[in-house]
């Protein structure tokens, strides 16, 4: 064949090629659009090949034969640790301020092989915390090999599992499965589940007393990468007192978001709904959690939606007063900031900024709200600190460690020697007038903690080859509970 012909059948195959894929393109056979939007990037074999793009479960599934109503009580070999029996009851530990008030004294370094490891343990991809009470850590893990939501209680000084409760549920991997953290107390342990299952069982023995499904109960909308909002338990302990009405017992207090609640309190004890509170706006349920706010002679709840925030009377479920000065659109993760004089700071990730509001009551008895002011600081998950009268976060862009005072002005940053990785989405908190700092790549840093300026004492490496150390730091006695995708890790800090 001359080279003349050879470059004439070329071109003739080719023609007859592109003829060919563009007639199955027009009957639908294969859609080449569609076929190249299954392709995602891949982490390395080293941790795991699951797609990683964000994929939403479908709108409509069969959930009639998952939940917590379907679970199983396992006993395991682990009895509660004697030696630590501190708390860090809930997200962000008993106060919600992610601070150790009762913290020993701890170290101010380590050798160069980083603090002393008690325990580590294997978990399911994902986020999800520890919350820890009277001896035992609690965590909602997934099962992946068995398809189930699995609530586990260990000793937590050990590890050693002491039960597990878990339920079926069929979930894909999305950025991880696990988001939420238990809230514990003497008697309960409430969880709510990748798909919006909320169980609330007995604390010590792990029997299920109650749960809810919030999509078929509230009409939630599972958010995208899946729940991430953590329960939040108040009110007060049988005997305790007489307070008001839905505060004088141990309260479950929800925020399905969904088209029949916007809000929900329930009796821990019974399962009992004690009030719920509507949902005019039509919000759906973010990654945010509910935070107790005291305004005035009020105790109230406050919550970040997507289109704005809400306050609402913990007595009754009624809504208070509302803002919509500030909303964000992607990831709304980071819980609000209750601070004094009736302010509120808020911030998101991606394209969000953050702002300070203020509520205030007005001459006929009502509140208002007002926006204070707004500046540029994105958090991807973790919600700021307030400490020493100033407020200190990861800021995602510069991926640094910051302080800025109440006016939103930056007081210092951790500077080039202070990368904490990218996105910048790890935990940190304050014990023992440390910042306790971890980056996504899971390398600890302790710095003094204050408005001064930025003061690190050492890094360690926690895990070699750690990947998204996100979930949320738990505390207890010297004791700092960590993860990341796919480990738990406890370290002995004194």
């Amino acid at each position: 064949m001359t080279p003349k012909s050879l470059v004439q059948s070329t071109i003739i195959l080719l023609a007859v090629a592109l003829l060919g894929v563009g007639i199955v393109n027009a009957f639908g056979f294969f859609d080449l659009r569609s076929y190249q939007q299954t392709f995602a990037p891949r982490l390395p074999d080293k941790y795991d090949t699951s797609i990683r793009m964000p994929t939403p479960p479908p709108p409509v599934r069969d959930r009639s034969h998952e939940g917590p109503q379907f679970g199983e009580l396992q006993l395991g070999p682990g009895k509660p640790s004697t030696s630590f029996t501190g708390s860090w009851s809930r997200f962000r530990g008993d106060q919600f301020d992610a601070i150790a008030k009762d913290s020993p004294k701890l170290a101010r370094s380590f050798p160069p092989s980083g603090p002393k490891i008690l325990w580590e343990i294997p978990v399911g991809e994902g986020y999800a915390a520890a919350a820890a009470r009277n001896g035992r850590a609690y965590v909602l893990d997934y099962d992946f090999r068995r398809r189930r939501d699995t609530l586990r209680c260990l000793n937590v000084e050990t590890g050693e599992e002491i039960w597990n409760y878990s339920y079926p549920v069929m979930i894909a991997k999305n950025h991880g499965v696990s988001r939420t953290i238990p809230a514990v107390t003497d008697k309960f342990c409430v969880t709510i589940g990748p798909m919006c299952h909320v169980a609330c069982v007995d604390a010590v023995s792990g029997e299920l007393l109650w749960s809810r499904d919030m999509v078929k109960d509230y009409g939630t909308i599972v958010p995208q990468w899946y729940a991430g909002q953590c329960p939040l338990i108040d009110g007060r302990e049988e005997g305790a007192g007489n307070f008001v009405p839905g505060r004088d017992r141990e309260t479950a207090v929800l925020a399905p978001s969904g088209t029949e609640a916007l809000m929900v309190a329930i009796d821990c004890a019974t399962g009992d709904e004690i009030w719920r509170t509507p949902n005019p706006f039509g919000w759906v349920q973010t990654h945010t959690s509910v935070m107790p706010m005291k305004l005035g002679e009020w105790d109230t709840y406050v919550y970040v939606g997507k289109e704005g925030i809400v306050g609402v009377c913990a007595g009754t479920g009624e809504i208070l007063w509302t803002n919509f000065d500030w909303k964000i659109g992607i990831a709304t993760s980071p819980s609000p900031l209750v601070l004094p004089d009736n302010r509120i700071y808020v911030c998101g990730s991606y394209e969000g900024q953050g702002a300070m509001i203020r509520v205030t009551e007005t001459a006929s008895g009502k509140y208002e709200t007002n926006l204070l002011w707004r500046h540029r600081f994105q958090s991807e998950q973790q919600t700021p600190v307030f400490y020493d009268g100033h407020i200190f976060g990861l800021r995602l862009r510069s991926r640094q460690f910051v302080c800025f005072d109440l006016n939103g002005n930056t007081v210092w940053d951790s500077g080039r020697g202070g990368n904490f990785g990218s996105p910048t989405a790890g935990p940190y908190m304050v014990a023992d007038g440390l910042f306790l700092i971890l980056s996504d790549e899971g390398e600890l840093t302790i710095a003094e903690a204050t408005a001064k300026e930025f003061k690190p004492l050492g890094s360690w490496e926690i895990w070699a080859e750690a990947y998204e150390a996100w979930g949320p730091m738990c505390f207890v006695d010297g004791l700092l509970i960590l993860r990341d995708l796919n480990r738990m890790v406890c370290l002995d800090l004194r």
